[in-house]
């Protein structure tokens, strides 16, 4: 009889125990599924950024031979004396990450006629918008900045709300691309650092276009594919945004239905991704560490008042070590 009265105290207790899930708790959740996901798929973003990398450096090397090919040193060095002694009657210099190659070609057609058909492309080594969201990405997610706001519209410029151009003024303003007088001058942002990361004295106006430098197929070609991998990190970081977005609409479905924590914790086991409840309410975790019996007498004992900050780290400390 005692048995069956204590069974029934621990079904009461396990029923009471029940997590009810809110919004709140909802997102907490989806955001540990949007992270397993992320980490299904980030490898592809990742090695584009390094493939992009390495052959940017090799980039950089061949656009300085075709430049001094065209405008030798020697030449920009006598302007450079000229300016100096005349000012801009001397000469025009340009320090630039802009070039445009071109590659032409004589063709005959069927009648005997001889054209000329040039193909050529823009060499930048600076830094594009798009580009930037995608290649700072985690950076960018780990200040709690959401570097996908231009892909959850999917160019549906109607979709734009208060919250959009929240989230792009702060990527703005993180990358560089917007900028305040009251900000530290000491910190550099991304587009300053890449803006100065590489950039040759060119003869000529800031004018990028003005200037056209011949170069064979072989090394048109190469700078196609310099192009190209920088085109790929972009792509990269839209089919990751897509296919984990097309994850996510669907559990965001599921999570409405759910009631209780546990129908949650279920699908995550099955699914494979870690969910705890000390996810669900860190404040509320930290409290319940923090001000436990013995850390509350221990706290009263020492008449120690701790910052919010050190009442942070405190939990956590003490969350690891029950964990451990």
């Amino acid at each position: 009889m005692q048995n069956k009265i204590n069974n029934q105290e621990r079904g009461n207790m396990t029923k009471e125990r029940k997590i009810t899930l809110n919004a709140e708790k909802r997102k907490v959740i989806a955001d540990q599924f949007q992270s397993f996901y992320e980490d299904k798929v980030k490898d592809k973003l990742v090695q584009a950024k390094e493939q992009y990398d390495l052959i940017r450096e090799k980039a950089k090397e061949q656009i300085e031979k075709v430049v001094r090919f065209h405008q030798p040193q020697e030449d920009v060095d006598t302007i450079k004396r000229m300016t100096d002694k005349y000012g801009s009657s001397g000469g025009e210099l340009y320090h630039d990450n802009c070039f445009n190659i071109q590659n032409p070609i004589t063709e005959v057609d069927d009648r005997g006629r001889e054209h000329t058909n040039c193909q050529e492309i823009n060499v930048r080594f600076d830094m594009g918008r798009k580009f930037a969201r995608a290649y700072y990405r985690d950076e960018m997610k780990a200040k709690g900045l959401n570097p996908d706001f231009q892909l959850s519209i999917n160019d549906d410029y109607s979709k734009r709300n208060p919250k959009y151009y929240n989230d792009e003024s702060a990527v703005n303003t993180y990358l560089g691309f917007s900028n305040s007088s009251n900000e530290d001058k000491s910190i550099i942002k991304p587009v300053a650092k890449w803006e100065n990361d590489f950039k040759l004295w060119v003869i000529g106006t800031s004018y990028c276009h003005s200037r056209n430098f011949k170069v064979d197929e072989n090394t048109l070609e190469f700078f196609k594919m310099y192009r190209a991998s920088a085109d790929n990190v972009i792509k990269e970081h839209e089919q990751m945004y897509s296919y984990v977005e097309g994850k996510m609409k669907t559990l965001r479905l599921g999570l409405k239905s759910y009631r209780t924590f546990d129908q949650a914790k279920a699908l995550a086991d099955k699914v494979g991704v870690v969910l705890n409840e000390s996810m669900l309410n860190e404040s509320s975790s930290m409290a319940l560490s923090i001000y436990s019996p013995e850390n509350l007498a221990s706290l009263l004992e020492d008449k120690e008042v701790m910052t919010r900050e050190q009442k942070i780290a405190f939990a956590r400390k003490q969350m690891q070590q029950s964990v451990n």
